[in-house]
C-alpha cells in the first residue's frame, strides 16, 4: 500500500508545487545526478579491474547508490521541516529513475543495452518513477492539483513516512548477516562514509545552499533501499547478499547519520 499509493501521493504532491525552475533546484538536480555518476563510475571501473559476479556486483552497486527514501524524507522533516519535502521531492524525480536504471544495467551485465525494451518496462513500472515523472510534468506545465486533488493526495501522503519507517525495521534480515561480512563491512563503510564526503564536496562544487546541500547530503547518509532485495531476486541477483547489505547499512546508519549531521551542524 506504501509502495503503490500512499509515498507516490506524497511525491505528486510535493511535486506538483515545487519550484523547479529555481536555479538552487537545478543545481540540486545537477549535484544529485554527477554524485551518483561518479559513485556509479568508479563502481564499474573497479568491477572491470576485479571482476565480479553480476549477482554480487548488482547488490554491491545498489549498496553503495541506492537510498532509503522513507528514513531520508523522515530525518529531512525532523532537521529541516515539511518544507524541505519540496527540494527533496525534485531530488527523488532525477535520482529515482537514475538508480534504477543503474541497478538494472548492473544486474542484467549490460544486456538490457541490448534488449531496451527490457530497462523501459522495469523502469516504467516503477510507482515512483512514475509519480515523480507525472509530479513534474504537472509543475512545468503549471497545472498543479486542481478539483481539490490536493487535499486528497496531503490525506494520503500523510501516512506514508510513518509506515515506511515500518517497512525499514521489517526489511531487516539479521541471519543474513553470518556470511560476507568483509565485504558487508566494506560496502557499508561506501555508502555511509565515503558518499557523504563526496556528495559535500560535490555541493561544493556546485556551490549549493545550505538547504539544498542538506538535503543532498541526507540522501547520501541513509543507508540502501530495502526495495534493492526485491529488485535483486527479480533479476537472479544474490538476494543473501542483498538482505545483508540492507541489514549492515541500517543498523551502522543508527551511528552514522547522528555523526555525519552534527558534524554538517544539521542536529
Amino acid at each position: 500500500m506504501n509502495y503503490y499509493i500512499l509515498f507516490p501521493a506524497l511525491l505528486v504532491s510535493n511535486l506538483a508545487n515545487a519550484p523547479i525552475r529555481d536555479p538552487q533546484i537545478l543545481r540540486l538536480g545537477a549535484s544529485a545526478v554527477t554524485t551518483i555518476m561518479i559513485g556509479a563510475a568508479v563502481l564499474f571501473i573497479l568491477g572491470a579491474l576485479r571482476p565480479t559476479p553480476t549477482a554480487r556486483f548488482g547488490p554491491a552497486l545498489q549498496g553503495v547508490l541506492r537510498f532509503n527514501t522513507y528514513l531520508a524524507l523522515s530525518i529531512l522533516a525532523m532537521v529541516a521541516g515539511i518544507q524541505s519535502l519540496e527540494r527533496a521531492a525534485v531530488y527523488l524525480a532525477i535520482s529515482v529513475p537514475s538508480v534504477n536504471i543503474l541497478a538494472i544495467i548492473a544486474l542484467s551485465d549490460g544486456v538490457v543495452w541490448r534488449s531496451p525494451i527490457m530497462l523501459v518496462k522495469k523502469v516504467g513500472m516503477n510507482p515512483l518513477v512514475l509519480a515523480c515523472i507525472t509530479g513534474a510534468l504537472l509543475a512545468i506545465t503549471n497545472i498543479g492539483l486542481p478539483f481539490g486533488s490536493e487535499q486528497v493526495l496531503k490525506l494520503l501522503a500523510q501516512g506514508s513516512l510513518p509506515l515506511g519507517l515500518l517497512c525499514v525495521g521489517a526489511a531487516l534480515r539479521p541471519s543474513a548477516l553470518g556470511q560476507d561480512i568483509l565485504p558487508l563491512i566494506g560496502n557499508a563503510l561506501a555508502r555511509l562514509v565515503l558518499m557523504p564526503c563526496l556528495a559535500i564536496g560535490v555541493a561544493y562544487i556546485f556551490n549549493l545552499s545550505s538547504a539544498e546541500t542538506l538535503v543532498l547530503l541526507v540522501f547520501f547518509t541513509v543507508p540502501t533501499a530495502p526495495s534493492s532485495y526485491v529488485l535483486t531476486r527479480q533479476m537472479g541477483g544474490d538476494g543473501t547478499f542483498m538482505a545483508g547489505i540492507v541489514t549492515l547499512q541500517t543498523v551502522g546508519a543508527l551511528i552514522t547519520i547522528p555523526v555525519v549531521l552534527h558534524l554538517y551542524g544539521a542536529s
